[in-house]
């Protein structure tokens, strides 16, 4: 096991350097932070290249996964050098390099209670994170990801969903082809919008269903409007008009997993 104890070192510039994420395009690489989140990954099967620690912060748990990463670069850093990768204030002493893995539409099985949650332009990662948690505590068959505007793998989105990224399926695609796959597969899709006369609780989610919704600043644009099946809203009893996007896609896909008996 090699020591690194000075920041200049090229493998610690690298990581630095991974931190934008045109580099981690560029290199085919992300970031993992956070011992959960490797956990998920390996359970995902993403393969880890690398792995950094340091003993001297490193939980008990950090150092017993790590006497079992027998078949992985394992590389133990002084307290500085990991200072200087992570993103964390309160980290638990441990950061990966992996490769990313996608999927598509073929990996998708449908059946009577499918459940979807379709994004358009979704911007901040924090919000993108809380969505993909949500998805894998209601089991959503897959996230589809149109006209993105933040990366999937960015080390934000990883720690907000804290590593659930690895575990829902998430296809990044257009508007269109998630249509194309929905209408194809005789999914609904119910699309949430302030100007909608539905509420959302009034809908029968009880068939192969999609929970469609948009940015933060603008929500869903007029055209994926008018590609979708139903326009749903969320009775607001306040003075405000609207709920955070994450917060919006818990309520309303909880709600279709309720009407689906939790399947």
């Amino acid at each position: 096991m090699e020591t690194i104890s000075s920041t200049n070192n090229p493998k610690i510039k690298n990581i630095v350097k991974l931190q934008k994420s045109s580099e981690r395009k560029a290199q085919n690489l992300i970031i993992i932070e956070g011992l959960r989140e490797l956990k998920h990954a390996l359970e995902a099967n993403f393969e880890i290249i690398q792995v950094y620690y340091c003993p001297s912060v490193a939980k008990h748990e950090v150092l017993e996964e790590i006497s079992k990463l027998t078949t992985i670069q394992v590389y133990e850093l002084s307290p500085d050098v990991f200072e200087k990768i992570s993103y964390r204030e309160n980290f638990d002493g441990i950061v990966s390099i992996a490769i990313p893995k996608y999927k598509s539409f073929n990996d998708i099985k449908i059946n009577s209670t499918a459940l979807f949650i379709v994004l358009e332009s979704v911007e901040k990662p924090g919000n993108l994170g809380a969505i993909l948690r949500t998805a894998e505590a209601a089991n959503v068959d897959a996230l589809l990801l149109c006209d993105q505007q933040t990366d999937l793998f960015n080390p934000n989105v990883i720690r907000s969903s804290v590593g659930c990224v690895f575990k829902v399926p998430t296809i990044i695609c257009t508007k269109n082809e998630a249509i194309e796959f929905a209408r194809a597969n005789n999914i609904k899709t119910f699309a949430a919008a302030l100007s909608a006369n539905k509420f959302y609780h009034e809908m029968n989610y009880q068939q192969p269903s999609a929970i469609v919704l948009g940015s933060e600043a603008y929500g869903l644009t007029d055209e994926m409007l008018s590609l979708c099946d139903e326009q749903i809203k969320i009775p607001m009893l306040g003075e405000h008009d609207s709920l955070n996007v994450s917060v919006s896609a818990a309520i309303l896909t909880f709600e279709a997993k309720r009407q689906q008996g939790f399947k």
